[in-house]
């Protein structure tokens, strides 16, 4: 095989940039498949040899029809060695790219697992992990025992959505049916699945050859969940490093990768303890790294930009080479983000030596801080969280679907 290979990287969101130039340091040529409206983006250009678009972001049979017949036709001249998804939603893209033209690695089968939450639930299940109790909404009389059986309240979830995006909770078997023919012709894209307070959690990875070389454990101080549904300030902490919660998780996400085949890539998973019996459960996973600026979090506690990294290792996996993990760090840090009424909100008073980042995005407000102390991180993050609300907080309709 050649040394210098073609990767077809797709983002149809605007994230994903330090994995592009990652990847044209290391020798390749790299295309980005993206959305046509994400054009004018700060694309890192210099990286990429050629944009190609797609007139919508969606995976409907007639987009990805469009998709195939114009890789078609670009491969008859463009040499593709490899497909990278860089988001959820493009996950089920580079499965059917691969399929389709032969190219290695993770085929629709697996890619199932990492972004079909029925399907997630029913492969943990399968291997012995534990999972809330949920059901599929095939079969009516399957749903009213599943109702009749657990109690209430539960969720309702799309099973391709990412984040919080589209759950409904409902507390009693009448509002969920209620909810259920709501859904038309669409019900079979969701399941319902019983709620139970707990913990949540989120361990961000990075695999090589189906071992684990890379995990960080955190802990969010309000869930997604919470935030989309409720208006909240979303927070996030690394655990502590040696605690019996942080190797829990490092089993459990390791138990949860193999049994979904998970081969070289990065992971974004997320698990709960439940309040009712301390137990630690399985909620979600992808193949991908996390949103919501959680990967600036992860490189500012280990120094591994998660971004960079895995296109460092695809590209040593597609060469059949040694991919060697940076040295890692171990800095407690914390990530906290709001929306804010101001369309670029001033963070001049917040001066703090431990802030390590800030966000720069329109209509938000957020920093991630650093400390060998992580009591001094939840101090600064309860601190922050009192003045963005006082002084800069917004809230919105949860969106239709995620914008990171």
């Amino acid at each position: 095989m050649s040394q210098k290979l073609s990767f077809l990287c797709i983002s149809t969101y605007f994230k994903g940039e330090a994995f592009l130039k990652a990847c044209k340091e290391a020798g390749n040529t790299v295309y980005l498949l993206t959305y046509e409206k994400l054009a004018d983006h700060p694309w890192p250009r210099e990286a990429v040899d050629e944009f190609f678009y797609l007139p919508s972001q969606d995976n409907s049979s007639q987009n990805l029809d469009v998709m195939i017949n114009g890789l078609a036709h670009t491969m008859r001249s463009h040499q593709i060695d490899r497909v990278v998804a860089m988001d959820d939603f493009d996950v089920e893209k580079a499965a059917l790219v691969r399929e389709t033209f032969r190219i290695p690695g993770m085929g629709q089968t697996t890619a199932r697992f990492f972004r079909d939450k029925l399907a997630m639930r029913m492969r943990a299940a399968a291997d012995g992990i534990r999972v809330p109790a949920f059901s599929s909404l095939f079969h009516d009389e399957t749903i009213t025992d599943f109702l009749r059986n657990t109690e209430a309240p539960w969720l309702i979830k799309p099973r391709a959505e990412a984040s919080a995006t589209g759950i409904r909770k409902v507390h009693s078997l009448d509002e969920a049916w209620q909810v259920i023919h709501s859904l038309g012709d669409l019900r079979h894209t969701f399941l319902i699945e019983q709620f139970k307070p707990g913990r949540v959690f989120h361990v961000d990875s990075l695999s090589q050859n189906g071992k684990t070389i890379f995990t960080r454990a955190s802990q969010y101080l309000a869930t997604p969940m919470d935030v989309a549904h409720g208006g909240g300030v979303f927070r996030t902490a690394i655990l502590p490093f040696d605690s019996d919660e942080a190797q829990s998780l490092y089993e459990l996400n390791d138990a949860v990768l193999k049994a979904f085949r998970m081969q070289s890539s990065a992971s974004h998973s997320e698990y709960i303890r439940g309040d009712h019996d301390g137990e630690y459960y399985f909620l979600e996973t992808s193949s991908r790294v996390g949103g919501a600026n959680i990967a600036e979090l992860v490189e500012i506690s280990s120094g591994v930009n998660l971004w960079a990294e895995w296109a460092k290792l695809e590209s040593a996996m597609a060469r059949d080479k040694p991919y060697e993990l940076p040295d890692v760090q171990h800095h407690y840090a914390g990530l906290i983000i709001s929306l804010a009424r101001q369309p670029w909100p001033n963070t001049d008073g917040f001066t703090d030596s431990e802030i390590q980042w800030r966000m720069n995005k329109e209509h938000h407000v957020g920093f991630i801080v650093q400390s060998p102390n992580r009591e001094r991180v939840l101090q600064l993050l309860d601190n922050y969280m009192a003045r963005i609300y006082q002084e800069y907080h917004a809230s919105a309709p949860v969106p239709d679907k995620p914008t990171n």
